[in-house]
């Protein structure tokens, strides 16, 4: 037993000892979002206690190092830190930037592997010679691996980063890594100081020009790694130095153990606020910034969908930015409703002169006006479903978030993962993953738009720079590059489902029931807004579909709302036939059974109405008349009849012209008129009482002789479709 605990205590004199002889030092001067990534993973890997940070709260001297070179301050501070070592040959000291750097392994894997390499001082390595290119021929030969010095990430026993650190006097603007460099390539200077360089990334992994080597993995436990494939290894320190930064963002979303198969997001609640236990008077206030900025479909529902939030409307100032005079209805319909229930409103209406982005910067403006707590910004295309989207954003409390949204059925989100070369859309590897939500949580990306939340000390810090405004670049990508040239992070949340995008491409505001033809582009919400609730329980195999005569069924499908649409839009078009057998609609001219009608192909809903058939119709018909299959249903004759008792109350016995037949009800018996209905002759069976938006499908050409009975007053509408003639 005395054995064991010997043991044990021996293995922890040498784990504290192990600890104690790396000791981390890193430079940052304010606490950026960069550092407090870099913070998090030294504690994911236990070095947390083992960083000391150097010049937090002290003015940078070093230049602007994002656009020329410079750091020579940190080398600087350096000096002052390091006097403490300048007779310690025994303790390791290990420095690194702090912004752009992440740690994925702990100090016994650094330091096993530092003495392994014979270095007394270790600089990490890459592929480019900088910042003097003509130096690359000084440097030694090597028959692997990256051949630059890089001084992002080194390290070295105490004493000799004393002298390493103090081998000249350094000015604050002189460039930090021209220093190391010169020492490097000085023959006596590398040997006295036995100085190496990390050539196959062991331990410092700088990304630049490296990105297509180094892959994120998975564990048989599910936990992420970062390997470098060329080299086999997996390097405990990520350097996102140069143009790699977002590469480097795009690792750090796993790494070091900040997203697992089994948990999933690690770190997304650490700073979460819990509104429900605060008094909603003193919830954050939260500026809602609304643009519409070109025509879009289902605004009236998007408006809807926002006065629906969750969250209490005299804690919010509104700013509306109307730009198309198509939505001034909406909007004010909006504004007659809800208005008076927020803080305050703000429209800058479609009269008014006034660009997209100083729009934008005026509304981040207005947000500080109003000491806002949290800015909102939410643009015509996002259809936030989720009633308590702002509430959670709010709630995640990171600076700048966005709800992820996308196109259904699309790859097209309001969020990039990553960044081209010349500062453009890239997709990123783990993209097409989260857009799927395969993979769920807060995710460092490159850019977002559409949709997106600030904080107010982010709203503070960039609406001086009227962020929507940058040379020839349009506001969104403005803005995305002003957070990016201020080194703050974006993040998008699919933690839960916050809504979709619509698609405002092609949208026409030509016709008088707009919404009506977007089926393509916006399906899902053309669902929601035009076919009936009870339409999918039809389908379910347990539920039989009403049979009121022999073969003829009866279903609901469509909302009052496609009724009164497509009504109107006839109306609108007004082109009424005349009711008899002369018919230039028609090829040979001739139609035997007249009605007083108007052809979808009239008011450009043909090929729309086809789709209506195959999506909603068909699977219907596959249902009762099983057996019959004809993918897709074909229509040549589909149009809205109209009957009206001083015009054409009824029409004549026939056999309709079609495998089987639709006939919807587009108004509603016993308000819209009374009489009227089907009657099946052979059947000896009528339908009087039609269900406005019901369906009935029957046989067409043989069995199904039937007629329309007259109307008795007002007018009825119903659409009807010869399928599969």
């Amino acid at each position: 037993m005395l054995q064991i605990f010997c043991i044990i205590l021996l293995l922890h004199v040498v784990s504290v000892y192990s600890d104690a002889s790396l000791h981390i030092l890193t430079i940052a001067t304010e606490e950026t979002d960069g550092y407090t990534r870099f913070m998090r993973s030294a504690k994911a890997v236990g070095l947390d206690q083992q960083v000391k940070v150097l010049g937090m709260n002290e003015e940078w001297k070093g230049g602007d190092i994002a656009l020329y070179p410079g750091g020579g301050f940190k080398i600087n501070l350096l000096k002052k830190e390091m006097d403490k070592y300048k007779d310690d040959k025994e303790t390791i000291v290990m420095f690194v930037d702090s912004y752009d750097v992440i740690f994925t392994l702990g100090s016994e894997v650094i330091v096993e592997r530092f003495k392994k390499t014979g270095a007394t001082i270790l600089f990490s390595a890459e592929s480019y010679c900088w910042p003097d290119k003509s130096l690359a021929s000084q440097y030694p030969a090597n028959q692997s691996g990256k051949r630059y010095l890089c001084s992002g990430g080194f390290m070295g026993y105490g004493s000799s980063m004393y002298n390493l650190v103090n081998h000249e006097k350094v000015d604050d603007l002189a460039d930090d890594q021209l220093y190391y460099t010169n020492i490097y390539l000085n023959d006596d200077l590398r040997t006295n100081l036995k100085m190496k360089l990390d050539h196959k990334s062991e331990i410092f992994q700088n990304l630049n020009g490296a990105q297509d080597d180094v892959k994120v993995k998975f564990d048989d436990s599910g936990v992420p790694y970062v390997e470098n494939v060329e080299y086999n290894v997996k390097p405990a320190v990520l350097h996102g130095n140069g143009v790699s930064k977002t590469y480097l963002n795009y690792l750090g979303n796993y790494v070091p153990k900040m997203w697992t198969k089994e948990n999933e997001c690690t770190w997304c609640d650490d700073n979460i606020i819990n509104l429900d236990r605060i008094e909603e008077t003193a919830w954050p206030a939260v500026t809602l910034a609304l643009f519409m900025i070109r025509p879009t479909p289902f605004m009236e529902e998007h408006l809807s969908l926002l006065a629906n939030q969750f969250y209490p409307k005299n804690r919010i100032d509104i700013f509306i930015y109307n730009s198309v005079e198509y939505h001034t209805q909406h909007i004010d319909d909006f504004l007659t409703q809800f208005s008076r229930l927020y803080r305050s409103v703000h429209l800058v209406a479609a009269n008014q002169t006034m660009a997209e982005n100083a729009a934008r910067n005026a509304a981040l403006n207005h947000c500080l006006e109003k000491k806002c707590d949290f800015y909102f910004a939410v643009d015509g295309e996002a259809q936030l479903v989720n009633s308590r989207a702002i509430q959670l954003l709010v709630e995640q409390n990171i600076p700048i978030l966005a709800p992820m949204m996308i196109r259904p059925m699309k790859l097209w989100s309001n969020f990039w993962g990553a960044l081209s070369h010349d500062g453009f859309y890239a997709r990123s590897e783990d993209y097409i993953e989260l857009v799927e939500n395969k993979l769920r949580g807060v995710w460092n990306i490159a850019h977002i738009h559409t949709c997106y939340m600030l904080k107010g000390d982010r709203v503070a810090a960039l609406a001086p720079l009227s962020p929507y405004i940058h040379e020839d670049t349009d506001p969104d990508m403005a803005f995305g590059l002003h957070v990016r040239n201020k080194n703050y992070f974006m993040y998008v949340s699919n933690r839960v489902h916050f809504g979709h995008l619509l698609n405002a491409d092609s949208f026409e505001t030509n016709h008088k029931s707009n919404d009506l033809y977007t089926i393509f582009d916006n399906q899902l919400d053309w669902e929601e807004k035009y076919i009936s609730k009870l339409y999918a329980k039809q389908l379910e195999a347990d539920t039989k579909i009403e049979m009121p005569c022999p073969d003829v069924y009866w279903f609901p499908i469509a909302t009052k709302k496609f009724c009164d649409d497509l009504v109107a839009e006839m109306n609108n078009f007004g082109d009424w036939s005349t009711g008899s057998n002369e018919d230039e609609r028609l090829n040979g001219g001739y139609e035997p059974v007249p009605t007083r009608d108007i052809h979808m192909r009239q008011v450009g809903f043909h090929e729309h109405w086809l789709h209506f058939l195959k999506s909603y119709v068909q699977p219907v018909q596959q249902k009762v008349f099983m057996g019959y299959v004809d993918d897709p249903p074909h229509a040549i004759m589909n149009f809205v009849v109209r009957y009206k008792i001083d015009e054409q109350p009824s029409l004549r016995p026939h056999h309709d012209s079609s495998t089987y037949s639709l006939n919807l009800a587009l108004n509603q018996y016993g308000e819209d008129y009374t009489g009227g209905g089907t009657h099946f002759l052979r059947q000896n069976c009528s339908i009087i009482e039609g269900r406005m938006g019901w369906g009935l499908i029957h046989p067409g050409k043989l069995t199904h002789f039937h007629e329309g009975l007259k109307v008795k007053d007002g007018i009825r509408y119903i659409m009807v479709s010869f399928i599969d003639p």
